[in-house]
Parts: C-alpha cells; structure tokens; sequence
C-alpha cells in the first residue's frame, strides 16, 4: 500500500527545524569565532605589556656585563674637572636643618650627623626621586671619602640612561667591604635647585670633596670638585674617581 503524503503542516514543521539547526551551527561558529578574536587581542595585550619587560631585563643585563669603562656615554661627553675651594669640614648642624648650598649640585658644606641617617647607608649605591636622602645626608658621604654622580630630570625620563646609570651604581659592592665602593648615584631634583642649576645641556654630575691629596689634613687645602657631563659616562667616571680616591678625603674614617 503506497505511503500517505506528509500534511503541509509536517513540512512546516521540518523545514523550521532545518533552520533552527542551521541557526544553532551559525550561533556555535560565531561565538567560536568571537572566543577565537578575544583570546587572540588577550595575548596581544599581554604580549605588549611583557616583551618590554623582558628587552628591558635583558638590555640590563646586557649592559652591566660590560667593564665600567664601557659603560654609557665616552669620557668626551663630559666637561673638564673643576675645583672650587672647599668649607663645611665638620660643621654639623642639627637634622631637619636646610643648608642653602652655593653649588649646583653639593661637593662640600655643613651637613646632618646622625647614626642611620647622615651619613647615608654605605650599601646603597643607586637611589631614585622616591627614597633618595636629603642633600644634607649625602653631603656627610662625600666628607667621607664618596663620589656622587648627580643625574637630573632628562636622564631619569630616559629608560635607557637610567639603565646605564643603574648599571655603573652595580659595579660597586654593597657589602661595605671595600672603601674604594665609596660610591653613590642620587637624583637632582628641581626642588633642589634653589636657583642653582647645571650647565646648559650637561645632565650628570660628578662631585666629590677632596683634602686636597690622601693624608693632607691642612684644611685650607680642601677643594670641592666637580665634573657635568651631557649623559652618564662610565669611563669618565672610572678617571675621575682614579684621580680623587675614597681616601683623598678631609674625614678618611671608615662610614
């Protein structure tokens, strides 16, 4: 017996199911597809965040490997040593107390004493604008026998002279063993100004306060020096603390 014909309504009925299954395909392919785009801007998104980072890690590295002398910019970045002549030798004066130093930045003059905080800690060799010390802490460190290179607002906005400024501070033991360690890198910031401020186009400086030659104790002899330079130079550094030792200094005890 030949089979009856489906009703118009049975037809209805499988051609909505057809769609509602092709409907569902579509559906499952778009979101697929949506999952696919958001996971792929995901990755983008971590991978532009995390690839800095690691160059940025590796580029640190890279550069504190080289010889200090290496470091940075050539000694022909940086001016001549000048020396001025120097006062401040054990002139403490009590802490909290703003001295109004005559140069930009200090290399000599009063300064804090306090155990813990002036002079500044001897392991610390690198400080930003967020934890550096009061000039007048780091001027007592420079009584005793430190160099500080000062760097200004142009280099602490440059990520690469930051990582050479970084790099040179790591070329000197924090264990407080050595004296010839007696190294500091500090900011110099506007509120440090007072009217005073670097020459024009130099953005580092290099002080330290001489007596005058290791083992001279005339005090008329003590000379503040000072070096700028256009960028930080390892090798100008590496001669400028050759010439004025941790031991050339008015207070050559140990700190």
């Amino acid at each position: 017996m030949a089979k009856s014909a489906k009703s118009p309504k049975s037809n209805r009925q499988a051609v909505l199911e057809e769609m509602r299954k092709k409907q569902r395909g579509g559906d499952r392919r778009r979101n697929f597809a949506i999952v696919g785009v958001c996971v792929l801007i995901a990755v983008g998104l971590l991978a532009a965040a995390i690839v800095p980072i690691v160059k940025d890690k590796m580029d640190q590295r890279a550069i504190e490997s080289k010889a200090l002398d290496q470091i940075g910019a050539p000694a022909s970045a940086c001016q001549d040593i000048v020396t001025k002549k120097a006062d401040g030798n054990q002139n403490h004066v009590p802490i909290g107390t703003p001295v109004d130093y005559t140069t930009a930045p200090p290399a000599f003059g009063a300064h804090w004493n306090e155990a813990g905080v002036a002079p500044a800690p001897f392991a610390r060799k690198f400080y930003t604008t967020d934890d550096r010390p009061e000039l007048e802490a780091l001027v007592h460190n420079l009584e005793h026998g430190y160099t500080i290179l000062w760097y200004d607002s142009t280099i602490a906005d440059d990520s690469s002279a930051m990582d050479e400024v970084q790099a040179i501070a790591a070329k000197f033991d924090e264990s407080g063993d050595n004296f010839r360690d007696k190294f500091i890198a500090a900011p110099w910031e506007s509120s440090d100004e007072n009217g005073k401020k670097f020459p024009e186009g130099q953005h580092v400086a290099l002080t330290h306060w001489s007596a005058g030659g290791t083992g001279e104790t005339d005090a008329t002899k003590q000379v503040g020096v000072f070096q700028y330079c256009s960028a930080p130079s390892g090798a100008a550094l590496q001669t400028f603390m050759d010439k004025y030792p941790f031991s050339d200094t008015p207070e050559p005890a140990a700190m």
